[in-house]
């Protein structure tokens, strides 16, 4: 059973905001959590439930070290934008899930 559509917390809208900030450029997650000041533990269950609904891209990178493992890099899809400007029109009314189902 889908989980109920829910409203988008104040850091995941800075998460997508962030993100929107990149463009198309992909952003590590060390990246997003210096642009929110949030910590991994509220990242990045952030990023793997936005990155479910289709609201961003991720993918692994080889490092540019050799020796470095992968790293995991991030970008807003098109439903991404258009679920942050429905969330901006109407915070109170913008639920992910229902607007991403």
């Amino acid at each position: 059973m889908p989980a109920a559509p829910r409203r988008l917390s104040p850091q995941t809208l800075d998460v997508l905001i962030a993100l929107e900030g990149a463009g198309a450029d992909w952003l590590y997650g060390l990246e997003v959590a210096a642009a929110t000041d949030l910590k991994s533990g509220s990242l990045y269950p952030i990023l793997a439930r936005l990155a479910d609904h289709g609201l961003l891209e991720d993918q692994w990178v080889e490092s540019d070290r050799p020796g470095r493992p992968r790293r995991h890099v991030y970008r807003l899809t098109g439903a991404g934008r258009a679920a942050l400007r429905a969330a901006r029109a109407n915070p109170a009314a913008f639920k992910l899930g229902a607007a991403t189902a």
